[in-house]
């Protein structure tokens, strides 16, 4: 162990400059390169001087210094609060240095820097070598033999300031090659097989690896991958066969010169090969290690001084041109940023009175000269200078010329017949606020400079630095400061990560999933959560585990039927016909479905219940035999290329019989399958497959067609599942002190949590994890407000959600939240999403370290009262169910969903609670479908009819308490509600016909093309209604077409519609007792589309077409059951249209109720047209 201490025993001591600012630092030489684990300060004795923050910087040579960050984010270290308590820090990762500067950011107010300082480590040895020129390398021969083990490492640290060249290079047989190569500052992994073939890059990792500081490198190949580890990143890479063992042999450094392209030029240390020193063999001159070029083994590091402009006052300023070269200007440096856009210098031009500009737009470069408000001059080179690669400028002006150069030519060159002269002060990256008259009016320059010179001198950094030159403020000289917050990607899901100098932006798009780093799936979970957000059959995207690593797949969700399904397709799902194939003894089918195995696997485990329909149709073709023999077909199913199974559809796992065998109805008594009777006649066997470890199935293996007059048909079905078992698995809390406890959870880097709750308490916690110091939790705060608070070391941290309507009013609410390294976001509902940014350079590791409390504290205080549903993190369910039925003060599940889910339900659909979700009855509503909102619809030609028989008056009168419904109704009517849809072009035409057991009927016409009457019975009362009332009471009339206006009417009538016999749509065949007039009229019938019709509370059409059996309906001539209703059928251009007459699709409806009232007399309170 060393120990360095710069402190004095009791009496005077510390370090303390004579100035206190942000320019002074305390630079300690370790005398050799030591790992260093921890370092402590202390205040300067007896003084009230103590730093209480500050930069570690360390560095090999005494230059090109790099910051330590904790976390890779923290840059600044916590000092001390007092002159005598001494702080110590442990290193997260070892640095390995000879030199360590201190820098003081703030001290103690009412005192100076003063400082005691420690540090802790242990000398480090290492073998090193450099490689200087483009033919240097060291060749590794292996050794004779059959060799062949599971595993093989190769590993070094290696330093450079070139952003290319080749580290390693391993060749073998046939052309099989190996490389892993620096690109622009990153490392590639090349393979390439076949000496014909170009390389093909299977990884990149690593970034600014050129910055002339040690990086780790590690090749550890497996039997199918490959690990790639840069510095403290992994990644893991699926390789081919070929190289699953390495009988090759490797140089170091560089290629072979034939095919040399880029040789690497730096350092290397402890290169390794299965723990196997090749440095250490290469100075000991082994004869498996050659030595090729110009290698010497220590590390020549060469000097090159940046400085880091990291903010918006940095700026540097050096003097211009001397008299001498008064004739015109030269100017070079070397610039590297992530930002678009930047002031890279300016200077005056002091003859002409202007000033030139040169900046960064666009991440291309740009000069301008500015006169008296004007732009002189305008030129532009380079373009993508924001890639965080070294740019090289240069301005130069000549001989009436001037020029400006990106990249020595090869970015670009703009030129133009002009001539300058720089007067006074050169400006790199900003300017001094000394110099009010020239304004910058341009962004700052975040970035890096290095290799200036002024009229082709090199500039002194260190000089400036020592303020011996220029003068500068805001600068951190001698390293460049740039980090790629890119490398590792923080952008999840195939997000593309974009960045600034201080930020980095997650470009989402097409990635199914949104949020800051694009962790949060667009998708729901399954087809269940898609029904209950209100959707209606089609095909989704579902994504099984949310912000998982599962991808989203495309399946079709039917909800048309009670349970929900999905629908997963595979290659062929059609009834295949099989012909005798003398010769082949087997029919092989495999089936490749719509997602991946991953995919697959995980609906199945989320679903409750799976099915897929097995049938196999014969002719003298056997199935499988008896249970007793080898079966002659079988199938695989299950998780990857799936088991045998030998049992059908419809029967049992393992029995090795079909459906007829377990239910005891085969065509032959002695076998166990119909086919399995072995004769001519053809036969089926056929049944679901329900056993969810046996699905999906993969392939079919048929094995008795061959004989001759062998012929068979197959057919295997969709996959289909319904139910979500996380959808539904819920725990209710009757008491504040009850909880569930889960373990720890672990959301370090990122986290998301996402739940539903329902309750009448107005406030209470849904979860809390806590650590030492770090937190996260989520609780009600209010009956409307939801709070999600958490502390990553940087503070405690809030986002809140305000509802505008009580949370405590049992319904089901969601809740959402998110924490990432860039930013926290909760969400409520639908309501806008409330965020928090993270700190730029916080921490943001979350330490959690107790258990995970569900529905309350580990306090026991303030806990929550209610229901929570569907609780997962990071896209893992937590089973809520199973840790409430050991749990006393919590019980499983949570009864009660229409109160949420109810509004779903359509048309007059009532809904239904079920344990799990809830059903739409649609017996009510004249419509159907998982929400009674599918219209139903039919066709009519000119002869169809639909009658409807209403009961007898004396059954009715017995059988008065019977529930009503949409099928059978009683007669007793204290008002008519009729509603209906249409489309004709049939003109005159009777849409309703109702008739009474005491000769009085109501009719609903349409009279002229264009004009709606409504008859009852025979006087006409305006040209556009004609009513014909013969009853006792007054009768008002409401009526709405369309989009015209509800109109209403008075009408008497000396009788009363009662002891209803009868309803006909269609054609009236019954037309003896009625007027003339009106029966010629019911007699032409009705030809066009009928939709939702419906009369009080029964639907007739509904009855026809779906319960023809069961309703009393009589149907006469054509009635085709279509979708001509819908809305999205009817063309409004078309002669022929669609009108509604029901209140529903809100953009065209009518509604016609009738209640009677006292009255003698007719009155019209509205006699407005209402045209169709």
């Amino acid at each position: 162990m060393l120990f360095f201490s710069l402190s004095l025993p009791a009496g005077a001591g510390g370090w303390s400059p004579l100035t206190s600012d942000r320019y002074q630092w305390l630079e300690v030489s370790l005398g050799e390169r030591t790992k260093i684990t921890a370092v402590a300060t202390q205040g300067r004795y007896g003084s009230s001087d103590w730093l209480t923050s500050y930069l570690l910087m360390f560095s090999d040579t005494g230059h090109n210094w790099k910051q330590y960050r904790q976390e890779d984010s923290i840059g600044s270290f916590p000092g001390n609060s007092n002159a005598d308590s001494v702080v110590q820090y442990k290193l997260q990762q070892p640095a390995f240095a000879r030199f360590l500067r201190l820098i003081p950011l703030a001290w103690n107010p009412s005192g100076r820097i003063g400082l005691r300082l420690e540090t802790y480590g242990c000398p480090y040895s290492s073998d090193v070598v450099s490689l200087d020129d483009g033919s240097s390398s060291l060749v590794y021969r292996l050794s004779p033999g059959p060799r062949r083990s599971s595993r093989d490492v190769v590993s070094l640290k290696f330093k450079t300031l070139r952003n290319s060249g080749t580290l390693l290079h391993a060749e073998g047989e046939e052309g099989l090659s190996l490389s892993l190569e620096l690109e622009r500052g990153k490392l590639q992994l090349l393979l390439k097989q076949g000496s014909s073939s170009e390389p093909r890059r299977v990884a990149s990792l690593g970034s600014l690896l050129d910055d002339q500081h040690w990086h780790y490198i590690a090749v550890e190949r497996h039997s199918s991958h490959l690990n790639l580890t840069v510095d403290k990143h992994t990644e893991r890479v699926q390789i081919p066969a070929e190289f699953s063992h390495w009988d090759m042999e490797q140089s170091l450094g560089s290629q072979k010169p034939a095919i040399s392209r880029r040789n690497f030029h730096g350092c290397l240390e402890n290169l390794l090969y299965n723990d196997l020193n090749l440095i250490e063999l290469a100075k000991d001159k082994d004869h498996q290690v050659t030595v090729v070029g110009n290698v010497t083994f220590s590390c020549a590091e060469p000097v090159s001084i940046a400085v880091t402009f990291p903010g918006p006052q940095s700026f540097l300023q050096l003097p211009g041109p001397t008299a001498s070269s008064s004739a015109g200007v030269s100017v070079g440096f070397q610039f590297r940023t992530w930002n678009k856009a930047g002031l890279l210098l300016t200077f005056a031009l002091p003859q002409e009175g202007g000033v030139v500009w040169l900046y960064l737009s666009e991440a291309r470069l740009r000069l301008q000269i500015h006169k008296a408000g004007r732009t002189l001059l305008e030129l532009t080179a380079g373009s993508a200078l924001n890639d965080g690669q070294w740019h090289s400028v240069e301005l130069n002006s000549r001989r009436g010329r001037l020029t400006v150069a990106v990249d020595k030519d090869e970015g670009g060159v703009a030129h133009a017949s002009s001539s300058i002269t720089a007067g006074g002060q050169l400006f790199f990256g900003g300017k001094s606020e000394t110099y009010k008259e020239c304004l910058n009016p341009f962004s700052i320059f975040q970035g890096c400079m290095r290799l200036l010179s002024v009229e082709n001198q090199p500039v002194d950094l260190i000089m400036v630095q020592q303020r011996l030159l220029g003068n500068y403020s805001h600068l951190l000289i001698d390293m460049c400061g740039i980090i790629d917050r890119c490398s590792p990607s923080r952008c999840e899901h195939g997000g593309r990560c974009s960045q600034s100098w201080t930020v980095f932006h997650c470009n989402c798009s097409d990635s199914g999933y949104s949020g800051a780093t694009c962790r949060s799936s667009v998708y729901e979970q399954s087809c269940e959560a898609y029904k209950h957000n209100g959707n209606t059959s089609g095909h989704f995207y579902i994504d099984v585990d949310g912000s998982g690593p599962i991808k989203p797949q495309l399946v079709y969700c039917n909800m048309t039927e009670e349970n929900t399904w999905m629908v997963i397709q595979h290659n062929n799902t059609e009834l295949t016909r099989l012909q005798p194939s003398p010769g082949g003894n087997q029919h092989l089918v495999h089936f490749d479905y719509s997602t991946e195995e991953e995919q697959l696997s995980a609906a199945i485990s989320q679903s409750e219940h799976c099915e897929q329909e097995l049938s196999y149709q014969c002719s003298k073709s056997r199935l499988l035999n008896t249970p007793e023999g080898s079966p002659f077909s079988w199938w695989l199913g299950g998780p990857g290329p799936g088991r045998v199974r030998t049992y059908w559809g419809g029967a049992q796992p393992g029995s090795q019989q079909c459906a007829c065998g377990l239910q005891g109805d085969c065509v032959d008594p002695q076998h166990y399958c119909n086919c399995d009777a072995d004769r001519m006649e053809w036969t089926e066997d056929s049944g679901l497959l329900t056993h969810k470890e046996s699905l999906p199935v993969r392939s079919l293996v048929l094995g008795d067609i061959q004989r001759p007059g062998s012929e068979a048909a197959y057919r295997v079905g969709p996959l289909r599942c319904h139910g979500d078992k996380n959808f539904w698995n819920a725990a209710f809390f009757d008491k504040e002190t009850s909880y569930l406890h889960f373990p720890t959870f672990h959301g370090e880097l990122s986290a998301d949590i996402s739940f539903l709750f329902k309750t009448t308490a107005s406030s209470g916690v849904f979860l809390e994890n806590l650590g030492i110091k770090d937190f996260i939790r989520i609780e009600l705060s209010s009956s409307t407000q939801v709070v999600f608070s958490f502390d990553v070391g940087n503070g405690p941290l809030e986002v809140r959600v305000e509802s505008s309507v009580p949370l405590n009013d049992n319904r089901w609410h969601r809740v959402r939240a998110e924490r990432n390294i860039k930013e926290a976001s909760l969400r409520l509902d639908g309501l806008p999403a409330a965020t928090q940014e993270a700190p730029t350079d916080g921490h943001f590791h979350l330490q959690l370290n107790s258990q995970l409390f569900i529905g309350g504290t580990a306090s026991r205080q303030k806990g929550f009262r209610g229901c929570i549903r569907s609780l997962q993190l990071n896209g893992v369910t937590l089973d809520l169910e199973e840790r409430a039925r050991i749990t006393p003060g919590v019980r499983p599940g949570c009864p009660g969903h229409c109160s949420s889910y109810g509004s779903f339900c359509q048309n007059g659909g009532r809904c239904v609670e079920r344990a799990n979700g809830f059903h739409c009855d649609c017996g009510l509503s004249a419509y159907t479908g998982v929400f009674c909102h599918t219209e139903v619809s039919a066709s009519f030609k000119s002869g169809t009819s639909i009658s409807y028989t209403f009961k007898e008056p004396y059954e009715l009168s017995r059988n008065s308490s019977a529930l009503p419904s949409s099928i059978y109704s009683d007669m007793t009517l204290r008002g008519e509600n009729v509603s209906l849809s249409f489309r004709t072009n049939q003109s005159p035409a009777v849409l309703f016909y109702v008739s009474s057991y005491y000769r009085e009927y109501l009719a609903l016409l349409i009279n002229k093309h264009g004009e709606d009457a409504f008859i009852l019975e025979e006087f006409v009362y305006s040209a556009d209604v004609q009513v014909f009332p013969k009853w006792i009471n007054s009768i008002i009339l409401f009526f709405q077409i369309d989009q015209n206006a509800r109109e209403e009417f008075n009408l008497t009538s000396d009788g009363e519609l009662n002891g209803i016999k009868m309803l006909v749509l269609g054609k009236v065949h019954e037309s003896d007792e009625m007027d003339p007039d009106l029966a010629r009229l019911v007699s032409l019938g009705f030809a066009g589309c009928l939709s939702v019709v419906q009369f009080n509370s029964i639907s007739p059409l509904k009855a026809a077409l779906l319960h023809p059996d069961t309703s009393p309906v009589i149907i006469t001539g054509p009635l085709v059951q279509s979708n001509c209703g819908s809305s999205a059928a009817a063309n409004p251009y078309a002669a022929e249209n669609t009108h509604h007459l029901s209140g529903r699709r809100g953009a065209v409806g009518a509604i016609i109720h009738i209640a009677r009232s006292r009255a003698t007399r007719l009155h019209a309170l509205d006699q407005s047209e209402s045209s169709v």
